[in-house]
């Protein structure tokens, strides 16, 4: 369990850093990447692809991370820096 949580917390912070430029603090990566772990798991299923190991469990959690990221961002209405008004 603590290495799973581990897992989720490296590939949170990489894929905060990969599609925001920085992290989420300590709570935010450790829920994104565990999350992302469960879609990155399901997408690689259902294509085919096994990760094994550590390095691989890192980078499907980072990759289904970013693409929960992705769908966050995409429902948010949260305006562009240049075009908030003052």
């Amino acid at each position: 369990m603590l290495w799973f949580l581990l897992i989720g917390l490296v590939s949170g912070w990489l894929a905060g850093m990969i599609s925001r430029g920085g992290g989420f603090g300590i709570w935010g990566d450790l829920v994104t990447g565990v999350v992302g772990s469960f879609i990155g798991g399901y997408l690689f299923s259902l294509i085919g692809i096994s990760a094994y190991g550590t390095i691989g469990s890192i980078i499907s959690s980072t990759i289904g991370a970013i693409i929960l990221l992705w769908i966050m961002r995409m429902f948010s209405h949260v305006a562009p820096a240049a075009h908030k008004k003052e």
